[in-house]
């Protein structure tokens, strides 16, 4: 029992290691055919990574990494491919924005208010997806794809159509600011961040909200019945509606959870800059995919995957400033990360299926004999 549990954790960590391993090998490679070298490129990465303010950017360019990773996940669980999420969290974003600019309320009231009114939103657009995916047979990687560029062009509407008046000349165009009272404070308070942390280096508060999000994610999912017949009904929605469970009820659940936590992942810009303005950060949703991916859909991986994916950017960031390397060679990385991860996966279920088959048939063969 022991070694067939030690085989699964071997197998189900190859994929992500390799794929790890393997993407620095091919970068290295690159670097040499481009004149540099790879030793000290490394080297500068790992060195700039050590820098304690560089990990307090890490941590919070992981934030909303991970919630967008776990907004993938949710979808891929029911065997669903939300691609919208890039969409769903500039629209819970922007909404969220201007209801927590209009309204004032004490402290904690004001804080979940922004937060309920981002996960409604999200939730909605991405219910949009799921109404027509199982009410018109609409691919939901078609839908939620021109769901993204939908919202793309209200938000250039709404954006003009919010922006704070008498400001454009000086902090340009934005949404009403958000009262302090509606901004979740940053965790600098922890003695070990105060520590040699310079004043420009905030450990977002958000972060709580991705640790909750993940919690909740788990238990949900893993030590539920409504988690059972989630996973059920993405394994195999034939068998999941022979035992009772509705195939579309449980898709279009699964669009509106994966929404809701979208919607959050656009709350760490918020509470930094206090509004939405036409410079909000993107492609999250779509990176959250890859860090899901990378992650295996659980959120301890989702988690690792969204360091590591932070730590990229930082990276990016010193040997544009080093020259010791292009910066693209981070680009590069990614993408030889989510490739060899994905043949990997591929190769570890044949495996899978290979020993399941080979037991199986070993049993056959004792109960035969």
């Amino acid at each position: 029992m022991t070694d067939s549990r030690g085989r699964r954790l071997l197998m189900a960590a190859a994929a992500p290691v390799g794929a790890v391993l393997f993407s620095v090998l091919a970068s290295a490679l690159i670097l040499m055919i481009a004149g540099s070298n790879p030793i000290t490129a490394y080297g500068d990465m790992l060195k700039h990574a050590s820098k304690l303010e560089v990990q307090v950017s890490m941590l919070n360019r992981a934030t909303p990494l991970y919630i967008s990773g776990v907004a993938a996940a949710i979808g891929f669980k029911m065997n669903l491919f939300n691609i919208g999420v890039e969409g769903q969290y500039r629209m819970a974003a922007i909404f969220a924005a201007y209801v927590g600019g209009a309204i004032a309320l004490p402290g904690i009231l004001h804080i979940l208010l922004i937060l309920m009114v981002a996960m409604i939103v999200g939730s909605v657009w991405a219910g949009i997806a799921g109404i027509l995916y199982t009410q018109r047979g609409v691919n939901e990687v078609i839908a939620t794809i021109m769901l993204n560029g939908i919202a793309l062009g209200l938000i250039a509407w709404l954006v003009r159509r919010w922006q704070a008046p008498g400001e454009i000349a000086v902090v340009g165009v934005g949404t009403e600011p958000i009262e302090s009272s509606g901004i979740i404070p940053d965790l600098n308070f922890l003695p070990e961040l105060i520590r040699d942390l310079r004043a420009t280096e905030e450990l977002t508060g958000v972060l709580l909200v991705a640790i909750v999000v993940g919690i909740v994610y788990h238990v949900l999912l893993n030590r539920t019945t409504f988690g059972f017949d989630l996973r059920a009904s993405g394994l195999n929605p034939l068998a999941a509606r022979a035992g009772g469970v509705p195939p579309k009820r449980m898709v279009l659940i699964a669009m509106l959870m994966s929404g809701a936590v979208g919607g959050l992942v656009g709350m760490a810009e918020i509470m930094d800059k206090g509004r939405y303005n036409p410079n909000f950060v993107g492609f999250l949703g779509f990176n959250g995919i890859a860090v899901a991916l990378l992650g295996r859909n659980h959120p301890g991986g989702i988690a690792i995957g969204a360091l590591l994916w932070a730590f990229l950017d930082a990276s990016s960031d010193i040997l544009q400033t080093t020259q010791t390397a292009p910066k693209e060679i981070v680009d590069i990385m990614r993408g030889v990360i989510l490739l060899t991860v994905v043949i990997g996966y591929e190769v570890v279920r044949r495996i899978r299926e290979r020993d399941e088959a080979a037991r199986a048939a070993a049993r056959l063969a004792e109960v035969s004999s």
